[in-house]
């Protein structure tokens, strides 16, 4: 299970296993009390030249694996919300984009973000594909995951 929790990623990566964690206060899957450390693992984020180090947590009680992630992050993507929004903006406008990311990232964010705006909103979608970005956001989802 991947909590997000609001952290300086710099400082994390900086820092590494020295860096004080916010420690979850209940098992987010059966409510006991207090889970216990169950080490480090390195996770890659754009800017960062190695892995940074993300704290695990795992519950006593049912042995659910606990990953705190930085907020602001979709799980398993290694670019900011932020960035990948910017770059579907870029790209809609038809502007060059100097973000560093590359353009075959690029190109499966769009294709899958118009796939998932034409599954949940019909086709032919009527709206920009920003706002499909920010109404699947509202409804829970994963804008530019390829799963639907």
């Amino acid at each position: 299970m991947i909590l997000p929790v609001v952290i300086v990623l710099k400082e994390i990566y900086e820092k590494g296993r020295d860096y004080l964690w916010p420690r979850p206060e209940v098992c987010p899957r059966c409510k006991a009390a207090r889970p216990w450390g169950h080490g480090f693992v390195a996770a890659y984020f754009d800017g960062f030249t190695a892995g940074v180090l993300l704290r695990r947590y795992r519950c006593s009680q049912c042995g659910c694996v606990i990953r705190l992630k930085p907020h602001g992050y979709f799980d398993r993507f290694q670019s900011s919300i932020e960035t990948i929004r910017a770059v579907i903006c870029d790209l809609v406008d038809k502007k060059l984009s100097f973000s560093g990311v590359s353009r075959t990232r690029k190109a499966h964010w769009l294709k899958a973000l118009k796939r998932k705006a034409r599954a949940y909103f019909g086709d032919p979608f009527q709206h920009s594909l920003p706002e499909a970005f920010d109404r699947l956001m509202e409804m829970g989802k994963i804008p530019v995951s390829r799963a639907i």
